[in-house]
């Protein structure tokens, strides 16, 4: 059986990250989910070992100290990982891995997975962005403004990416995703879209 492919996608809280890798595991039975371990609180709607497996931060702290995680970072006070049993095991099937993750996460995977290939997600602006954050009603106006603030150091990171997406239409940001996957994705690698990201680069103060 032929070994699947590692993708490490990261963006900004509120880019639109998840709904695409939900969409994209939706069309694609090809490719599986590393469920991540997690101390935050369980919202309505999810469940445990399917959407996170909810753990205390002591079991969590046990889990880094034994060495059980290929990546974890702390996220608005709460701890996030990815064990490398989860990542095997989906693998080892057969299916390909797209992984949400914050830029530390994905920092840390590069280092110690070099066969792991990594997607940035852009809003098309920090506006349009403020208002998914407000819009989607999960986070008080607070906690909105310090996602705002943290948004421009994770923008920077662009540079540290093999390919980016601009999800400014949904469809169309899906199917660049599809692409990378398909392993059709050589449009989209980092140096050949500076290009005609220039102007959102600078609107974001990146360049």
């Amino acid at each position: 059986m032929t070994q699947g492919r590692f993708y490490v996608i990261s963006a900004p809280s509120g880019a639109g990250k998840t709904s695409l890798v939900k969409a994209l595991i939706g069309e694609n039975s090809q490719v599986g989910v590393a469920i991540s371990h997690t101390t935050r609180k369980q919202r309505d709607g999810e469940s445990d070992g399917v959407n996170y497996y909810f753990v205390t931060k002591h079991e969590f702290q046990q889990m880094v100290e034994s060495g059980e995680f290929i990546e974890w970072a702390n996220v608005f006070g709460n701890l996030y990982g990815t064990s490398s049993s989860a990542v095997s095991e989906v693998l080892a099937g057969g299916q390909h891995i797209v992984l949400e993750i914050d830029w530390q996460g994905a920092e840390q995977i590069r280092q110690k997975l070099e066969y792991a290939e990594t997607i940035f997600v852009f809003p098309p602006s920090l506006e349009a962005l403020r208002e998914r954050l407000v819009r989607r009603g999960q986070d008080d106006p607070e906690t909105v403004e310090n996602r705002l603030s943290n948004a421009l150091e994770e923008l920077s990171q662009y540079r540290e990416f093999d390919y980016l997406i601009v999800n400014d239409d949904f469809e169309t940001a899906l199917a660049e995703l599809k692409q990378i996957i398909d392993n059709r994705g050589d449009s989209l690698l980092r140096d050949e879209r500076l290009p005609e990201l220039k102007k959102l680069l600078t609107d974001l103060q990146l360049v």
